[in-house]
């Protein structure tokens, strides 16, 4: 072989081209094959032959080509044989490099062919030839077009398809750590590829998983997509604040390469379960690790049978937790600092909603039953008697509320997005409408509610569903009834057949044999006439009271059907004219509604006012002469010895006076408008409003003239509830006094501020009152009536009243309104009407009577009365009406107090966004700083200095003038305007100020006005710091007020605390406990974070930088075991204090066990490394703490009489942390237990009483072997 050798040499180096490829062309494979290897071998000359090879063999002729691929076919497994040289095997490889970009695309292909099978079967030596694998890649990516089984790729695909078949290293042996190396490598290679790359690669390392490193593999996936997601968001933020499109990756692209990775996963874990166990241990340490994609995997996962409950529990848990944290860290200022910004679970789940838009079919099913399974686990459970709580606040507070309205917010927005399942979105919302009748279901008619309102016509194409669930109505409860009809309301104005199948349903439901079913017709026909209005009908701002949050505005029933609108309304109307003969409840609604008909129809004017005309002359004496003007018995119905109401009167005549006032009010106007052609229409008016107005004036003076003894309801007349004359009596009682209230609200609208008119408004009053009197004179000895019946004074008339009694100083007026003022009876009775008016509130979020339901106008009113009370409050001093104490009872100035704080904590509740409204309402002050009413802090600053001032009066005066109620009023106050003022601002720093002052200067023996200061301290001091510190100086403060467990006596600074003030000192107790919730909950956060570090690689804490965490926790648990330490050693009276002590105790040393054990797991992966501070901590709780809480174990089982299971808890709490700080010593090499005090043995406690005895025996004995037996045996008792 040297001479062909040396003849491939000469030619090379000559000039004739031809000759050498002539020579080349003669020699056949084998040859050539044999003079590279001798040549390579022997390291002669293998570079010249090489390069001669490469001469003679031209890639543009089919020879040439052939020749140069198996130059490169047998050098590749030649370097990797490792019989050769290094040096000689990287000539070469450098040389074959130079000349890659030369070979044809089939021939690169076979090339990278040859890699790949020499990668998978293990071939690959010394791997020095996969240097000219990327070359080969790169050439095969240049190739425009490369055979592929029958077809054809661009070489760009077909470099893809190597890569991806390469990943496949399934069928390569590798070892665990060779795996991880690859895994590794793979998931770094993820931020270098397109997009488009990912799912197949994901693909093959699923694959891979099979082999191991699962959670590895999942957990890369998914911070990948994390991370894309995060940019994503920051480019559309930076995009929308700079108004530029900035995109890296088109947000489309990326959810649709999302959409294929999360099947591919999915599909994975159906095959793999033990990748499926995997994927779900990750999520259960830990919610922080969760975002949009993740959810999204999750609920796909869900729909694997198996997992279906574990992926909700999960995510169910992950909800709570996650909105527990945010309530923790938003009260809590020492935890807002230590803490980043909460991550909120919701907000990723709602991102996977918007994001599943893009074509997540996969996803959707489970994004439902997410939505109900919150719903249904978190709904509102049914109050006591099974009876839901009346009205629902407006504001999700607590975890579960906020869990259950993210619900109905997935569904809603699922609904809005996803076409395919609205259906059955629509259908389960109905179903439990139906079937939910046990419990409370607000929270589905919520939901339903606002799907008609953003997408109406959509749930038009599905209205059998809704019509299906009309059938039900007359079995379902009331309240979800009148829920379903509001909401379904703006639905019935754009389809006729809705509307026709209701009215068919509720005709029905009106000779149902159930009360409730025919109280539902009442309810669906009131709220058809309000909603189909009749031509002509005014349309004033006054009318529209709104029925649900929004409504379709276009009204389709216009114009041109408007008779029929007028017929479908009088068939309506005569059919409720049914219900008069039906019982109190369902007449008492037909009172209630047709008010809120009458100014939405005024067209149906005359039909109403005739059937509430002949309804009340059923009711009416006509004789004038003869009283009472009312006849009562015809009222009540009997049923063997029972008696029930059957006519609530005073509610007639409410509806009716209510109704005449408003058509006297707004027709004037409306009729000057119209034609002569409506001339017997008004005549009609007139006739029955003056007939009413007969009546009404009748009344008035015949209830003036009639005396109790008329109605039978004198002082000897019987109200036992236990007797029918007694009920009989209750209810006629009931009755009068709501005809009085109505009559005086009439003669008040009417009276036009007559004097001689008012003088008749205070007789009524007067018996209004006396027989009030009465009735809670006698229910006070029976204890039968525990609360004054509700008035029937409405809102609006209420407010007019308080500002006129108060504020109105019109002299033409003043004359009249002395009568009313002059009466101190009146003015505390028109108060208390509004404080039950501001109750009824509060409590279900509307008020009896017109435009109870408006929320607007209720809420004018409330501002209104805010400002009559403050004005009253603060410019009559309570001192001033000595009158009010000595009668033991409340003065005007505290109901307008107690008012006002009702007022403030309503607006919160119900109109949270409105109280710096509210406040600018209180045009109060006479002060030349006016406050800057735009600004909610200053402005409700401004007022809580009033209140402050007040509190200070209070306070300065001496004990005999201190007004306890008053100063826990004006402490309620504070607190609940303290929560509008932002903790960054300088009037809350201003406020704490004072309280702390006040707190310090006050020492009144008042136990209630000392809790509500604490507590109000405590709220605002979280806000702005941690209380550890105010609560080791109120501990001291006890200490030295209460005395030491031997008497000793020092000077205090707080004086408010007094032997007597258990509940202060039990609030500080309290406010322990939450400080070691926060502490708890630091720790727990902690040793989650170490378990997460551990589990991932590359992510070693630094040790020589201080956690902030950690310092935090050892510098509370510090202060706070030093406040203990105060504490133990105060002498406690025994009772609930002590007992609350001893649990503290107790939790404070779990707790400090759950630090030891973190420190244990620190030091075990952290070469022994105790956080600083943390020897202190063992050194105070050891050395201080332990030794004291055994003497006060002593003293309390001195003191404490009984038997408590408190003692052995606290001493098995102190042995377990000193059981694994024993531990800890071991693992960190350093000696905590030096700072332990042997501890009294608590094995059996001696009884004096029984020794002393018993030694008197053994005196009186003469055996002294029985003497000295006695103890060792009563030991080996015990």
């Amino acid at each position: 072989m040297k001479a062909e050798m040396e003849k491939i040499v000469s030619l090379s180096d000559g000039d004739s081209t031809a000759e050498l490829q002539e020579y080349l062309s003669s020699l056949t494979d084998d040859q050539l094959i044999t003079v590279i290897t001798t040549s390579a071998l022997k390291r002669k000359k293998i570079g010249t032959v090489i390069k001669g090879i490469f001469k003679g063999s031209p890639p543009s002729a089919p020879e040439g080509c052939s020749r140069r691929l198996l130059l490169y076919q047998h050098c590749i497994p030649l370097c990797e044989s490792g019989d050769l040289q290094a040096d000689v095997a990287a000539d070469i490889i450098g040389l074959l490099m130079l000349e890659t970009h030369n070979l044809p695309g089939p021939s690169l292909a076979q090339l990278a062919s040859l890699f790949v099978e020499a990668i998978k079967g293990g071939m690959m030596g010394s791997g020095k030839s996969l240097e000219l694998f990327p070359t080969v890649l790169t050439a095969l990516a240049a190739c425009e077009a490369v055979s592929y089984g029958k077809g054809e790729l661009s070489g760009e695909e077909y470099k893809k398809q190597l890569i991806n078949s390469l990943c496949s290293s399934r069928d390569v042996p590798l070892a665990p750590e060779e795996l991880q190396f690859v895994v590794e490598k793979v998931l770094r290679m993820f931020l270098k590829l397109e997009l488009q790359e990912i799912p197949p690669l994901v693909y093959q390392l699923l694959l891979l998983s099979a082999k191991g490193c699962k959670k590895q593999i999942l957990d890369g996936i998914i911070s990948y997509f994390k991370e894309q997601d995060l940019r994503q968001e920051e480019e559309r933020k930076d995009g929308e604040s700079m108004d530029l499109e900035v995109q890296s990756i088109p947000q489309d692209q990326l959810r649709h390469v999302e959409g294929t990775t999360i099947l591919h996963i999915v599909f994975a874990i159906r095959l793999d379960h033990e990748l499926g166990r995997e994927f779900l241990k990750s999520f259960k340490t830990s919610y922080g690790e969760l975002c949009p994609f993740s959810i999204a995997l999750l609920l796909s996962v869900a729909r694997i049978q198996r997992y279906e409950e574990q992926v909700f529990d999960l995510l169910k848990g992950a909800i709570i937790k996650s909105y527990k944290d945010e309530q923790l860290q938003q009260g809590s200022k020492f935890l807002q600092d230590l803490l980043p910004e909460h991550c909120s679970v919701a907000h990723m789940i709602l991102d996977t909603v918007k994001n599943s838009v893009f074509g997540w079919d996969h996803v959707t099913q489970g994004l439902v039953q997410l939505g109900f399974f919150l719903l249904d686990t978190f709904g509102p459970r049914p109050g006591p008697f099974g009876k839901a709580s009346e009205g629902s606040a407006t504001i999700a507070k607590s975890p579960t509320q906020q869990a259950c309205k993210l619900g109905g917010r997935i569904l809603l927005e699922g609904f809005k997005v996803h076409e395919p399942i609205r259906g059955e979105i629509l259908e389960q919302v109905l179903n439990r409408l139906v079937t939910k009748t046990a419990s409370p279901v607000n929270h589905f008619i919520e939901l339903f509610s606002d799907i008609v309102v953003s997408a109406p016509m959509i749930l038009l194409e599905s209205s059998s569903k809704v019509t299906e669930t009309f059938d039900h109505l007359s079995y379902l409860p009331l309240a979800t009834v009148q829920g379903l009809l509001k909401a379904v309301q703006p639905l019935l104005k754009v389809s006729m057949s809705l509307k026709d199948a209701l009215i068919l349903v509720l005709r029905k439901a009106m000779f149902s044999s159930q009360l409730d079913g025919r109280k539902s017709a009442v309810t669906g026909f009131l709220l058809l006439l309000k909603n189909f209005k009749v031509l002509g009908s005014l349309a004033s701002s006054q009318c529209s009271q709104t029925i649900s949050s929004s409504q379709i505005q276009v009204d389709v029933h216009s114009r041109y059907n408007s008779a029929a609108n007028e017929a479908f309304c009088l068939e309506i109307l005569s059919s409720l004219r049914r219900c008069l003969g039906q019982q109190a409840d369902v007449r008492l609604m037909l009172y209630e509604g047709f008010h809120d008909v009458l100014r939405r129809n005024s067209q149906l004017a005359s039909s109403i006012m005739q059937t509430l005309l002949s309804q009340l002359k059923r009711y009416y004496e006509p004789e004038q002469d003869l009283l009472p003007p009312v006849k009562l018995e015809p009222c009540i119905t009997a049923q063997g010895d029972q008696v029930f109401l059957q006519e609530p009167l005073a509610h007639l005549v409410s509806c009716t006076v209510h109704c005449l006032l408003w058509l006297q009010s707004s027709r004037p106007s409306a009729l000057r408008n119209t034609d002569d052609s409506d001339d017997d229409q008004d005549e009609e008016e007139e006739g029955y409003q003056s007939e009413l107005q007969t009546i009404l004036e009748s009344m008035t003076r015949r209830m003036i003239k009639s005396e109790l003894e008329d109605f039978e309801l004198d002082k000897s007349a019987e109200f036992s509830l236990g007797s029918s004359v007694g009920v009989k009596n209750n209810i006629y009682a009931v009755l009068v006094m709501g005809v009085y209230e109505v009559l005086i609200e009439y003669n008040f609208m009417k009276g036009n501020y007559s004097k001689s008119r008012f003088e008749e408004l205070m007789e009524l009053f007067n018996r209004y009152h006396k027989l009030a009197d009465i009735l809670k004179e006698k229910s006070g000895k029976g204890r039968v009536l525990s609360k004054t019946p509700r008035s029937l004074l409405t809102m609006g008339f209420v407010s007019t009243l308080l500002t006129m009694l108060f504020r109105d100083s019109t002299l033409s007026r003043e004359e009249a309104l002395s009568v009313l003022r002059s009466s101190g009876e009146f003015l505390r009775y028109s108060v208390s009407v509004a404080l039950q008016k501001i109750q009824q509130l509060e409590e279900t979020g509307h008020t009896d009577g017109p435009d109870g339901q408006n929320a607007e106008k209720t809420f004018r009113f409330l501002c209104d009365m805010t400002s009559v009370l403050m004005w009253r409050y603060t410019n009559i001093p309570s001192v001033v009406e000595e009158a009010g104490r000595k009668e033991k009872r409340s003065s005007l100035s505290l109901l307008c107090l107690e008012g006002l704080l009702r007022i403030f904590t309503t607006c919160q509740q119900r109109y949270p966004d409105k109280m710096a409204q509210l406040l600018s309402a209180m045009d109060i002050s006479d002060d030349d700083t006016e406050p800057d009413n735009g600004n909610v802090t200053e402005i409700t600053f401004f007022y809580i200095r009033q209140f402050q001032r007040a509190l200070f009066t209070q306070l300065s005066g001496g004990e005999e003038e201190f007004n306890s109620k008053e100063a826990q009023l004006l402490v309620s106050i504070l607190s609940v305007l303290s929560r509008q003022l932002k903790p960054s601002s300088q009037q809350f720093v201003q406020m704490i100020t004072w309280t702390v002052k006040i707190c310090k200067e006050t020492s009144f023996e008042d136990s209630a006005f000392c809790k509500g200061l604490l507590s109000l301290l405590f709220s605002l001091q979280v806000l702005y710091k941690s209380p550890a510190g105010l609560l080791l100086e109120l501990c001291q403060d006890i200490h030295s007020q209460l005395g030491d467990i031997d008497q000793v006596h020092t000077v205090t600074e707080f004086t408010i605390f007094r032997a007597k003030h258990t509940s202060s000192l039990l609030l500080v107790l309290s406010q322990v406990d939450r400080v070691l919730d926060e502490v708890d909950w630091l720790i727990a956060k902690k040793k989650t974070q170490q378990a997460l570090e551990k589990s991932s690689a590359g992510k070693e804490p630094l040790p020589l930088m201080q956690d902030p965490v950690e310092k935090a926790v050892t510098l509370q648990l510090g202060t706070l075991l030093t406040a203990l330490n105060e504490l133990v050693q105060t002498a406690l009276l025994p009772g609930t204090c002590t007992d609350t002590l001893l649990r503290e105790l107790t939790r404070t040393y779990t707790i400090l066990t759950t630090l030891v054990k973190y420190c244990i797991q620190l030091c075990s992966g952290q070469q022994g490394v105790l956080p600083a501070r943390f020897e202190k901590l063992v050194k105070l709780s050891g050395s201080h703490l332990t030794p004291q809480c055994y003497s006060f174990i002593t003293y309390a089982q001195a003191k404490l009489l009984r038997e408590t299971k408190a003692i052995p808890n606290l001493i098995f709490s102190i042995e377990q942390y000193e059981k694994f700080l024993i531990t800890l010593s071991k693992k960190s090499k350093v000696n905590l237990m030096q700072y332990m005090k042997l501890s009294t043995s608590r094995d059996f406690r001696i009884n004096a009483a029984s020794l002393d005895a018993a030694l008197q025996e053994q005196d009186g004995s003469q055996q002294e072997a029985e003497e000295t037996q006695e103890p060792k045996h009563k030991r080996r008792k015990q």
